[in-house]
């Protein structure tokens, strides 16, 4: 007890040395101790608000942030064919362009001038494998050297088809219809093979890439509906329900997770690429779940614990395991019964064995 309110020492011992209107104050005192006191008062109760765990369909969801990502084979990155001066450009970012519209274009001369040494070579290359052979059927000269040429042939070929190649894309085309979604080019600037010059994507083929982990893949299939807002958290702009596309068969060994593709309904709005979309995929329903409020749930240790009101009204803590869960609901999968009470607003503050009354 609070030395403030021990007055029984006063009691006893200063009694016959106080006045009438002290000795008063001091019993106010101890008889207002006495009634705060819980431990004297049997009919002390915590009030708070119960549900009863039910039995019904439980829809198994998986939330998880995903992003807007072009479909494969809707995307194209290009640089340039070999080290190059940039000499014109043709789109701006955002442009619409078809396939085999010109984007940017290289100085002309060097690429010119490689294939036509290459040609060259390869003119070269035919004489002398032409001679060989003849040498060679005629037994002049051995039948390796015949070969030996052939090969040299083929090489020279295989060079002049390069260098052809590499002609033509001194313009880079688009290779794909779309919209240009970046551009990092001007003119006369020097280009290198390793540095994307312009991106193109078909905004009309867009997929939502999630990253889940692999205990919640488990239970994902193509086809699976995917409820989509805009944002980190399921309360942005509604988008409509999606489906799964595709779930990868693969862990990522940098985030440890499974790459999962949705398609976004054709009502949705427009979206962006690198765009935040919130999904929740459907993962099935549990004909027969009990189902409690979120708010019964108390974590204790790695686990939870809900805190069961029997007839007397007493909350007896009970350690559940919890399985699926909502942002309202969970599902119990084992401790808990169907029909039982728990304890939702106000389960935190609630000891073992206390004496519980439903709050109003």
């Amino acid at each position: 007890m609070d030395r403030y309110c021990d007055a029984s020492s006063v009691l006893s011992d200063g009694t016959r040395k106080m006045s009438p209107r002290l000795l008063a104050g001091v019993l106010l005192v101890a008889v207002s101790c006495r009634k705060s006191d819980p431990v004297a008062d049997p009919a002390a109760v915590v009030q708070v608000k119960t549900a009863v765990a039910s039995i019904q369909p439980f829809e198994d969801r998986v939330g998880s942030i995903g992003t807007v990502a072009v479909h494969s084979g809707h995307f194209a990155s290009l640089s340039a064919p070999a080290p190059a001066r940039i000499t014109t450009v043709y789109v701006s970012v955002g442009q619409k362009v078809s396939v085999g519209t010109p984007l940017i274009a290289f100085e002309q001369t060097p690429f010119i001038t490689a294939a036509q040494s290459a040609e060259a070579s390869l003119a070269a290359a035919q004489r002398a494998y032409d001679r060989a052979r003849r040498l060679a059927d005629a037994g002049i000269v051995p039948r390796k050297d015949a070969e030996s040429a052939a090969k040299d042939l083929a090489q020279a070929e295989a060079a002049a088809i390069t260098a052809r190649r590499m002609a033509q894309l001194a313009v880079v085309r688009a290779p794909i219809s779309g919209v240009v979604t970046k551009l990092n080019a001007s003119i006369g600037a020097s280009a290198d093979v390793n540095q994307p010059l312009v991106e193109v994507a078909d905004l009309s083929a867009l997929d939502i890439v999630f990253n889940v982990a692999p205990s919640d893949a488990a239970h994902i299939a193509p086809g699976a509906a995917v409820t989509l807002s805009a944002g980190e958290t399921a309360t942005g702009e509604a988008l409509g329900v999606g489906r799964i596309m595709s779930v990868a068969g693969t862990v990522d060994s940098s985030t440890r997770s499974v790459e999962v593709r949705a398609q976004a309904p054709p009502s949705a709005r427009a979206l962006r690429v690198g765009e935040t979309i919130f999904g929740q995929i459907s993962a099935g329903t549990k004909a027969r779940a009990i189902i409690v409020p979120i708010a019964a749930l108390v974590p204790e240790g790695d686990g939870f614990k809900v805190f069961v009101v029997n007839a007397a009204n007493i909350a007896l803590a009970r350690k559940v395991t919890v399985g699926r869960r909502t942002d309202t609901v969970a599902e119990i999968t084992s401790g808990l019964a169907g029909g039982e009470r728990v304890v939702t607003e106000g389960a935190y503050g609630v000891d073992d064995s206390v004496k519980v009354s439903q709050a109003r």
